[in-house]
């Protein structure tokens, strides 16, 4: 595993979620940066700012990166989507800079000498941003993108977030209709369980069905099959779940880890802080990145 250096501290943590993914993908897969920027057309210098928090990796950079460690696309770019609202939130809070080193100062200023008018100055400075950017893309460049030149204007950031919103809508009505299809055969199944076994016989080695008004919980029915630990939620050994996420898998993670002797609290679901903290404490104790999130090497520790 490579060494890595630490991240910026100030940096947003939606934004650390998706660094440290990324990182992980090229670990898993051995690759030098040399060979990370052949196999993905962005070059060396471009992948070290990616990978060290300094610049947002565009979405092509990130899909092409999933594609390489034959991992999911979809919620690596979930998580870009997130990073990237949280990224442009940054950008927004920060004031352009002034001096020699402002990227359209000396645009901006041609402009307003040859028309005398700040809204032509603003027109002329828009119509070179997009001139540069084809002959950008048209050269091949690998630096392209929102975060590389002017920074968005009200319209982009207005569409950007409109995208994001659907993204995330997207996302929560999948997952509500997944789980009231889960919901409605564990309950068929425990209805057939019920009227099938002896009184007093154990079908459950932790919390009880949901009453109706309160939170949901899940069952951990632990056996290990072929060497592994598995809880009956969810055979995953590879999803990607952080604080904020909920689902099966997630209840998979928090039974597993109240079997190797962690408490993530109740078996709900929902990834939340104590969840996070029993996995940091796993990730300790197996000598992995301690980060609170579950990937492929978290979910070996806690399968084994």
């Amino acid at each position: 595993m490579s060494r890595w250096k630490a991240l910026p501290g100030e940096l947003d943590p939606r934004v650390r979620q998706l660094v440290v993914r990324l990182r992980r993908l090229k670990d898993h897969n051995g690759l030098s940066l040399r060979q990370l920027a052949a196999k993905t057309g962005y070059s060396t210098s471009s992948w070290e700012r990616y990978l060290g928090g300094r610049s947002l990796p565009p979405r092509e950079a990130v899909e092409a990166m999933a594609r390489i460690g034959g991992d999911d696309p979809t919620r690596l770019l979930a998580l870009h989507e997130v990073a990237a609202e949280a990224w442009g939130e940054g950008r927004a809070g920060t004031s352009a800079p002034e001096g020699p080193d402002a990227p359209n100062a000396p645009e901006a200023s041609k402009a307003t000498e040859a028309t005398g008018t700040a809204d032509t100055a603003d027109a002329a400075g828009a119509a070179h941003t997009v001139e540069v950017v084809g002959a950008l893309q048209a050269a091949g460049a690998d630096d392209t993108g929102p975060y590389n030149l002017a920074a968005p204007n009200e319209e982009t950031r207005h569409g950007r977030s409109l995208r994001v919103a659907l993204v995330a809508g997207s996302v929560a009505l999948v997952l509500a209709v997944s789980s009231a299809v889960l919901l409605a055969v564990r309950l068929s199944d425990g209805d057939s369980r019920a009227s099938a076994t002896p009184l007093g016989s154990a079908t459950s080695s932790v919390s009880p069905s949901p009453s109706p008004s309160g939170p949901r919980t899940y069952a951990c029915e632990v056996e290990r099959i072929d060497g592994r630990w598995y809880a009956g939620n969810s055979r995953t050994r590879d999803a990607v779940l952080a604080e904020g996420l909920a689902g099966p898998e997630v209840a998979e993670a928090q039974c597993l880890l109240r079997r190797a002797g962690f408490a993530p609290g109740v078996v709900d679901g929902i990834f939340g802080p104590h969840t996070k903290s029993a996995v940091e404490q796993l990730q300790k104790r197996a000598g992995l990145v301690v980060d609170g999130i579950i990937g492929r090497h978290t979910w070996g520790a806690l399968r084994r």
